[in-house]
């Protein structure tokens, strides 16, 4: 049994549920985060547990709108969903198979790279934390319609996302107590981009006083003679 048809048969075993129901339990209660099951595979799989025996259905009338079909679990499909809950309840499972592919491959990167990465991770995994808390909170509000079962579900995804985080921390503080600092980078010198011809500055010989033409003493000022006699 796929954890779809054990996801869909699980909610009907609570009780009779329309189809539109169960659509909305599985987007309440994020069965998505931790099942492969699409939003279009949900009435293709109830009719294929239909066929099976393991639902049965009939059609409810409504106020509005066509009628809705309603579903209800079959003693055969409570014995073989009672068998898959029990076959996954015993086993233990490893988590987050994709992030373990990246973890062994960790060498292959460069350190800014890692750095990036496991940045985008926990940035991601407080999120998952935060929005956690706060549906474990919505889902704790009312306990009558909310069972103990269905707030494991919350309790338990909350504390392996903390138990991550915390090994996640762990993890990073070592890699980079041996990961050796990146060498400063040289400074980068800039040729300057010169627009148009560049006027070329004065010579210092041409700002000296040119001497007097027809002047035998190479341009000295000649001596008073005083005034002239009458």
């Amino acid at each position: 049994m796929t954890d779809a048809e054990l996801v869909l048969l699980s909610l009907v075993a609570e009780g009779p549920r329309l189809d539109y129901e169960i659509q909305q339990l599985i987007e309440a209660r994020r069965v998505r985060d931790w099942a492969a099951i699409g939003f279009s595979s949900v009435f293709y799989l109830l009719n294929k547990l239909e066929e099976e025996g393991l639902l049965t259905s009939r059609l409810e009338p409504a106020e509005r709108g066509p009628a809705r079909r309603s579903y209800t679990l079959t003693d055969a499909g409570r014995g073989v969903l009672q068998t898959a809950i029990a076959d996954r309840l015993s086993t233990p499972h490893d988590h987050g198979d994709g992030f373990l592919l990246g973890l062994a491959n960790l060498h292959l990167l460069r350190p800014e790279q890692v750095r990036h990465a496991l940045d985008t991770y926990e940035s991601r995994l407080r999120t998952r934390i935060a929005d956690l808390n706060r549906l474990r909170a919505e889902q704790a509000a009312d306990p009558l319609e909310r069972p103990l079962h269905v707030l494991a579900l919350f309790d338990y995804s909350l504390h392996m996302a903390l138990a991550e985080l915390e090994w996640l921390t762990e993890f990073r503080q070592a890699w980079e107590a041996q990961t050796p600092p990146a060498p400063p980078k040289p400074p980068r010198f800039r040729t300057p981009i010169f627009r148009g011809t560049p006027t070329p500055p004065s010579s210092p010989t041409e700002e000296l006083p040119r001497p007097s033409e027809g002047n035998g003493n190479n341009g000295a000022a000649e001596p008073d003679s005083g005034p002239a006699e009458p």
